[in-house]
C-alpha cells in the first residue's frame, strides 16, 4: 500500500454494541476497497480482524485490530474495537488515535447499552462521530424506530443522510438525500436511479429537513437558501463537513455489511467528508512544568505515542504507535520520555488484522506498528532527544472484579508472575497485585470473561496453567479493653537452656493506628539488648492471628517488668516470651473481628435508583447520599462491607441492564457483627 499524505489519511474507529456488526462492517469495507476477494465471516473464525483464538471461539472481538485500506487517493485506518463491556478500555485506546468514530447501530436491536458508552466517551473526547445503522437486510429491522430512538438519545444533531429502500428481506438500497438519487444493489453493483415513487414524498420531506438543519450552521449560505436559492451539493457537503469536524452534526447513513449494501457509500463519505489528522486539534504536551500545543504538521519535529502493546510469544512486543506530528521514517531513534532511554525504531509497518506490510515512511496523524521496541509500554511518548516532552493520555479504567490465580505445575511462581506483566503490557485495565496479607496473586479485571480470557493467553502464549479461586477477604482483629499478661519462656536442654519472662500491657488505640511499642523497662529487669526482641516476638504474634486468626492492629503494647538468667536468657528466648506474653492479653482483652469497608459511587439511570437502593441494603451497605449526573442519571455514595462487593461488578450489570458504572475503593475497617462473626471464622479456615 503506497504512503498517503496526512490530508489524505482517515482514522475512524469502528465502535457500538456487541452483535451489531462492526469487524463485518471492517470486513466489508476491504472487500470493497479490492483488498480481499471475499469476506471472512465471524461465525467462521475467518475475519482479518478477530484472529486470536480467543476471538475465534467465542465470536466476540476483545482487543482492537487495525484493518488500513486504500480508497482512491486515501488510506482508510480502521480501527475495529470490542462491542462487550469487560473491553471497554480497547475501544477507549480505539476512540484516542480515531479522527472520527463510526457507531454501528443494529436496525433490528436499536440502539443498546455499549452504543451508549461508546457515544459518552467519544464526546468526552470531543470526537467527530457518524452512525452506520446496519442489518437492514435482517428480519425485524426498522431504520425509523432506530432514527427515533438516536434523536432520543443523542438529541438534534442527528441528521439522516440516507433512507432505506426497501424493508427486512426486500431491502435492496438507499435513498441519497443530498443529491435527490437512488442507489439499488443488486449482485453487489450499484446502480443509480430516480427515487422510487413509493418513497418520493418522504424523501422530499426529510431532504428539506436536511438542507435546512445543515444550512444553519453557514451565515451566507443560509441566507441564500432563504432568499429561494438551492444550495449545490458540493456546497452542502462542505458546510456539512465543519458540522462533522465540530461534533455539532452527526449523520447517519445505512446499509447491510453482510450484502454489501451501500458500505461503498460509507467509505466514500468517510473520505469525502470525515475529517483528516489535519483537522485534528494541537496535541497538547508537557515539558517539565509547562504546557505546550503541537500542530499535525508532517514537517514539524517527530513525536508519536504508544497507544497499544501487543505481547506476541513469536515475534516478541509489538508496539502500535500513532504520529503526532513529523514524519517517521525507519531507523529513526527516538527517546522515550517516561524511561529516558533512546529508541530506534528499526521497521515501520501497517498492520492488518495479523499482517504486517513494511512502509517507507509515515507522516502526522498515520497509525503504524513497530515491532521490538526495548523500553516502551502503552501510552509512553516518543519524542526527539532535543525535546522529550510527555502527552498525557486517558487513564485506564479502574479494574472492577478480582481472581486470585496460581500455577498448576510447582515451581511455576516466577514463570507464572513474568507471563501476567507481558500481558499487562497489552492490557491496560489488567492489574496484577500481590497481597501478603492474604498470600494471594489477585488478578484484577473488567469482569469474568476479561478474567477468562487472561487465562487462557496465560496458557496459550506463555505455557502457564492457572488455578483460580476466591479473593480472601483481608479480615483483622482488635481489642477493646486493656490487660495484662507476663509471658515466660522456659525451655532446659543440655548445655545452656532458654529463658526470658515478659510482663506486658495491651492496650486499644484509634482505628487505623497501627501498633506502638512502649519500652517501661526500668532497673534493668531485661537488658536492653533484648528489649527489641521482645517487640520482635509482639509483632510476630500480632502478624501470625490473633483469637480469630486474622492479623491484629490498633494495639499499643507496654513491656513494664521482666526477668532474665545471666547464662540462659538470649534474643530468642525474649522473642517467645513477648509472642506468649501477647496471645494471653489478648485473650483477656475482649478481642474483637474487623472487615474492611469499601467506599462505592455509583452512577445509574434514575429508573434504576431504587433496585440499586435495596440491593444496597441488603448487602449491608449505608447509603451517604445521591446526586444528580450528566442526563437521566443518579449517583449513589455508599460505604458496603468489601465481602459484599466482590462481585459486584457482575451484579450491578443485572441490576442495570448494563447501564450502572462504579467505582471503589477501600475506606476504612469496622467491627463485625457479632452474628455475622462465626461465619466469617468458618469461612475463611476452610481450605481454598
Amino acid at each position: 500500500m503506497p504512503n498517503v499524505p496526512s490530508a489524505k489519511i482517515r482514522n475512524v474507529a469502528l465502535v457500538g454494541h456487541g452483535g451489531a456488526g462492526k469487524t463485518t462492517l471492517a470486513e466489508a469495507l476491504l472487500v470493497c476497497s479490492g483488498v480481499l476477494n471475499r469476506a471472512g465471516r465471524t461465525e467462521d473464525g475467518t475475519t482479518v480482524c478477530d484472529f486470536e483464538p480467543e476471538e475465534v471461539k467465542r465470536q466476540i472481538s476483545v482487543s482492537l485490530a487495525l484493518a488500513p485500506l486504500p480508497w482512491g487517493e486515501h488510506r482508510i485506518n480502521i480501527v475495529d474495537t470490542p462491542g462487550y463491556a469487560d473491553f471497554v478500555a480497547e475501544m477507549e485506546a480505539g476512540l484516542s488515535v480515531a479522527d472520527l468514530a463510526v457507531v454501528v447501530v443494529s436496525a433490528v436491536e436499536g440502539v443498546e447499552v455499549q452504543t451508549e458508552v461508546a457515544w459518552r466517551i467519544a464526546s468526552e473526547l470531543g470526537l467527530p462521530r457518524l452512525v452506520f445503522v446496519n442489518k437492514l437486510d435482517r428480519e425485524r429491522a426498522d431504520f425509523e424506530r432506530t432514527l427515533d430512538q438516536l434523536r432520543a438519545l443523542f438529541g438534534a444533531g442527528i441528521a439522516p443522510l440516507e433512507l432505506p429502500i426497501g424493508r427486512e428481506t426486500d431491502f435492496k438500497g438507499v435513498a441519497d438525500l443530498l443529491t435527490d438519487t437512488a442507489i439499488v444493489y443488486e449482485n453487489g453493483k450499484a446502480t443509480t436511479g430516480a427515487i422510487p415513487d413509493d418513497m418520493s414524498d418522504l424523501e422530499h420531506r426529510v431532504h428539506d429537513a436536511l438542507v435546512e438543519g445543515i444550512v444553519v450552521a453557514d451565515d451566507a449560505l443560509m441566507e441564500r437558501y432563504l432568499d429561494g436559492e438551492t444550495p449545490s451539493t458540493k456546497e452542502l457537503e462542505a458546510t456539512l463537513a465543519h458540522g462533522i469536524a465540530a461534533a455539532t452534526v452527526f449523520p447517519v447513513v445505512c446499509g447491510s455489511a453482510t450484502r454489501q449494501i451501500a458500505v461503498d457509500r460509507l467509505a466514500e463519505l468517510i473520505c469525502e467528508i470525515g475529517p483528516s489528522p489535519l483537522d485534528r486539534a494541537p496535541t497538547t504536551v508537557r515539558a517539565g512544568d509547562t504546557l505546550a500545543s503541537v500542530a499535525v504538521d508532517p514537517a514539524g519535529n517527530t513525536l508519536a505515542r504508544v497507544f497499544k502493546t501487543i505481547a506476541d510469544p513469536y515475534v516478541g512486543k509489538i508496539s502500535l504507535l500513532h504520529v503526532l506530528s513529523g514524519t517517521l521514517r525507519p531507523d529513526v531513534s527516538l527517546v522515550n520520555s517516561r524511561t529516558h532511554t533512546e529508541e530506534r525504531l528499526h521497521a515501520l509497518q501497517l498492520l492488518r488484522g495479523k499482517e504486517a506490510q513494511p512502509i517507507g515512511e509515515a507522516q502526522a496523524g498515520d497509525i503504524i506498528a513497530v515491532p521490538k521496541l526495548a523500553d516502551s509500554r502503552t501510552g509512553d511518548t516518543l519524542a526527539p532527544k532535543s525535546s522529550p516532552v510527555t502527552v498525557a493520555t486517558r487513564p485506564a479504567p479502574t479494574p472492577l472484579l478480582s481472581i486470585a490465580v496460581h500455577p498448576k505445575a510447582k515451581g511455576d511462581e516466577d514463570k507464572l508472575m513474568t507471563a501476567l506483566h507481558r500481558l499487562q503490557e497489552e492490557d491496560t485495565a489488567l492489574s496484577v497485585t500481590r497481597d501478603d496479607e492474604t498470600h494471594q496473586t489477585l488478578l484484577s479485571g473488567m469482569g469474568d470473561t476479561h478474567l477468562q480470557i487472561v487465562c487462557e493467553k496465560l496458557l496459550r502464549k506463555f505455557g502457564v496453567d492457572v488455578e483460580t479461586e476466591p479473593v480472601r477477604v483481608p479480615y483483622r482483629e482488635t481489642i477493646t479493653q486493656s490487660a495484662e499478661a507476663e509471658g515466660k519462656y522456659k525451655k532446659q536442654t543440655g548445655g545452656h537452656g532458654q529463658y526470658g519472662v515478659a510482663n506486658l500491657r495491651i492496650e486499644p488505640l484509634e482505628r487505623g493506628s497501627g501498633f506502638e511499642f512502649v519500652d517501661q523497662i526500668v532497673g534493668g529487669a531485661i537488658p536492653r539488648q533484648f528489649i527489641p526482641a521482645v517487640e520482635k516476638g509482639v509483632q510476630e504474634a500480632m502478624a501470625s492471628g490473633g483469637h480469630f486468626g486474622f492479623p491484629v492492629v490498633d494495639v499499643r503494647v507496654t513491656c513494664f517488668d521482666g526477668k532474665y538468667h545471666s547464662v540462659d536468657s538470649s534474643e530468642m528466648s525474649f522473642k517467645m516470651a513477648g509472642s506468649l506474653g501477647f496471645r494471653e492479653a489478648m485473650e483477656k482483652a475482649v478481642p474483637v473481628l474487623l472487615e474492611p469497608i469499601s467506599r462505592l459511587e455509583i452512577t445509574v439511570p434514575a429508573a434504576s435508583q431504587g433496585d440499586v437502593l435495596g440491593d444496597l441494603n441488603s448487602r449491608r451497605g449505608r447509603v451517604l447520599g445521591t446526586e444528580s449526573a450528566d442526563g437521566d442519571e443518579q449517583v449513589v455514595i455508599a460505604l458496603v462491607p468489601t465481602s459484599e462487593v466482590m462481585r459486584y461488578a457482575t451484579d450491578l450489570r443485572s441490576l442495570t441492564a448494563g447501564r450502572g458504572r462504579f467505582s471503589i475503593r477501600h475506606d476504612r475497617y469496622e467491627v463485625v457483627p457479632q452474628q455475622l462473626v462465626e461465619r466469617v471464622v468458618k469461612a475463611a479456615q476452610q481450605p481454598s
